[in-house]
């Protein structure tokens, strides 16, 4: 891991590595919040998901909600809801599935294509940026609010270890 005035940025060898970093934002993860999950497909996003919820204790299936837009969970005792925008054709269509309810009623936002929300999605607390970097990935965190900042400040003095 190495940190930037930007943010930090994660080298993840495998998808065990970013089960993992998923994992260590869930310790760290605010009850309520918004991650904006950003790269190309097949970049690990779905995966960085998963990592997530099964640190929050989730043990069910968890796959990229593609066609319904939103999937809700319930894990560690808080609602988290995994978005995936990639087939959004208006923003505003994300007010016909609710949610501006779900985003506003206290859940972990997990938002996979933020860019195809833009105007109807709030600012996102801490943006993940993932990409292809040989044979593994890359992560590049950054915080987009003060409640981003702190958890990415509790993640950069050594709580990821991917």
């Amino acid at each position: 891991m190495s940190a930037g005035r930007e943010g930090v940025q994660v080298e993840l060898a495998d998808e065990a590595a970013t089960l993992a970093l998923g994992a260590e934002l869930a310790a760290a993860a605010p009850t309520a919040a918004l991650i904006a999950l950003r790269g190309e497909l097949g970049a690990g996003k779905t995966t960085l998901v998963r990592g997530l919820l099964r640190g929050l204790g989730y043990d069910g299936a968890v796959t990229s909600p593609t066609y319904t837009l939103m999937e809700p969970y319930e894990a560690g005792g808080r609602r988290v809801v995994h978005f995936d925008l990639y087939r959004l054709g208006d923003p505003e269509e994300l007010e016909m599935l609710g949610a501006r309810e779900e985003l506003d009623g206290g859940a972990l936002a997990l938002v996979e294509w933020p860019e195809r929300g833009e105007g109807v999605l709030p600012p996102a607390d801490l943006v993940l940026e993932l990409s292809h970097h040989g044979q593994g990935r890359r992560a590049g965190l950054s915080a987009g609010t003060d409640a981003g900042r702190r958890w990415l400040t509790g993640l950069d003095r050594g709580a990821v270890t991917a």
